[in-house]
């Protein structure tokens, strides 16, 4: 019976993965900046497609509306899976897991931007959210917290993400820190540019330009 489940388990993670692929590809900053008339948001600050870079054009709305669908995106993909199938069952949440996964992938390599992208935070936040929310949750006010402080997005992304893991570790399942692990470390690779700025006191806080 094992053996004749393997085509369809193998079908219905392929159809994750691309879903979630294709779903996180919406460059959702870019439709915001030209709904709003903003112009080309790669051409503008840091040239991030994401949220954060959007609110330097002093279009908070704009900003906000990145901000909630980039996170939605990969939210719903995990709900998706999670609701499609029996909500606790092993293959619905490695379905879900993938997903989420992908979705982040996809934001950060989009096929609609020949593979370019933003670096993922916002929906790698809503993945966590709503894949286990306590761990979710966790980031979030990590998140809050740090660049509500010091006034640095990249840095409070950092600081979240790397708790992540140890949340997922009291709060939720191995799978969840797996999960929280795996997005941790691309938003890191995705972050190296501002880390190597944060170390030289270059980077800019939350709602300044880009520095010079």
């Amino acid at each position: 019976m094992g053996q004749a489940d393997y085509p369809t388990i193998t079908l219905m993670h392929q159809i994750a993965a691309l879903s979630g692929y294709l779903i996180g590809s919406i460059p959702f900053g870019i439709v915001m900046a030209k709904l709003f008339g903003l112009g080309d948001l790669r051409s503008i600050g840091s040239g991030n497609i994401g949220a954060t870079n959007v609110l330097r054009t002093g279009n908070k709305p704009a900003a906000f509306l990145t901000l909630v669908l980039d996170a939605g995106k990969g939210a719903i993909v995990v709900l998706l899976f999670l609701h499609a199938f029996d909500y606790e069952t092993t293959l619905a949440r490695q379905y879900a897991l993938l997903g989420g996964l992908m979705a982040v992938i996809g934001h950060n390599f989009s096929i609609f931007l020949r593979f370019q992208g933003g670096k993922g935070v916002a929906t790698t936040l809503g993945t966590l959210l709503a894949y286990a929310w306590p761990v979710g949750l966790g980031a979030c006010a990590t998140w809050l917290v740090v660049a509500l402080v010091l006034r640095y997005s990249s840095l409070a992304a950092l600081v979240a993400l790397a708790g992540a893991p140890v949340y997922a570790l009291y709060l939720s399942d191995s799978n969840t820190v797996i999960l929280a692990l795996a997005l941790g470390l691309l938003a890191f690779a995705r972050h190296h540019e501002n880390i190597r700025r944060l170390i030289r006191g270059k980077e800019s806080k939350i709602g300044k330009k880009k520095p010079d």
